[in-house]
């Protein structure tokens, strides 16, 4: 069994370390706590900033979102996972030099893999948050309704509904399985589901009738591309850059395709 630190210690990420994943994960929980009180000037710093965003992009939308207060272990297979509610405009904190907050994500995505054993990544499109970036389907956790309980089943119901809007696959829920976890910039949680393989083919066509009826829509495709990949090695090789934590799950991903 992987050595585990201790129960009692948070896992912090400083902004700009390597993502890592928190291995052996098999259970979670999570607990929601009170939100961190800002500082007036804070709240200045973080309107501000909002308001010279929408200014550059009037498509933003300060929506609900989920915000990590921090992660340690109950057990050797257990991570609880206390979050708070926000809207996006406090993740803008992350980039004040003088009022900053780490403030970390949380977000799912679904690795799919193929029968012949390779892993579909995708290309955020230009409007998304990671323009250019590969990465796997997935995307920010939002919250539950008040009084309502966020649990693992939720994000495994939010990652099924990322994988069916970014790629046109739908999985039912029960079908995805919790794979991994990760820590990343800003200490940004990734909690990562994988899903029954599929043929590539099936896949390739699937996203490409999503394409055809976004764009009959006139809307644009959260990923502007799909390809797929044996290891990490093969990231270099689609040009551009990739989310850092993709090279962790592809890394993942070879190993348990070898063993």
């Amino acid at each position: 069994m992987t050595k585990r630190p201790s129960l009692e210690a948070a896992l912090p990420t400083p902004p700009r370390t390597p993502a890592r994943e928190l291995p052996g994960v098999r259970n979670l929980l999570l607990a929601e706590v009170d939100p961190p009180s800002l500082r007036e000037a804070q709240t200045a710093a973080m309107n501000r900033r909002w308001e010279q965003a929408v200014e550059a992009n009037p498509a933003l939308f300060d929506g609900p979102t989920v915000v990590c207060a921090g992660v340690s272990w109950k057990d050797p297979e257990t991570l609880r996972l206390a979050w708070y509610r926000a809207t996006y405009r406090l993740f803008l904190l992350r980039q004040d030099p003088e009022h900053g907050l780490p403030v970390p994500s949380v977000f799912v995505s679904v690795a799919q893999p193929t029968d012949d054993g390779r892993l579909l990544v995708g290309r955020g499109a230009s409007s998304t948050s990671h323009p250019g970036a590969w990465q796997l389907p997935g995307g920010t956790m939002e919250p539950t309704r008040t009084g309502v309980a966020l649990d693992t089943e939720c994000l495994r119901r939010h990652a099924a509904r990322e994988l069916a809007e970014e790629v046109g696959h739908v999985v039912a829920c029960e079908d995805l399985e919790l794979w991994t976890v990760t820590r990343g910039h800003h200490g940004s949680v990734g909690v990562h589901f994988r899903a029954p393989a599929r043929p590539a083919d099936a896949l390739t066509e699937q996203y490409a009738r999503l394409v055809a009826a976004e764009t009959a829509q006139g809307r644009t495709p959260e990923l502007d591309r799909i390809a797929f990949i044996r290891s990490p090695a093969e990231l270099g090789e689609l040009g551009g850059t990739c989310v850092n934590v993709l090279p962790v799950l592809a890394a993942r991903h070879a190993v348990g395709m070898s063993s």
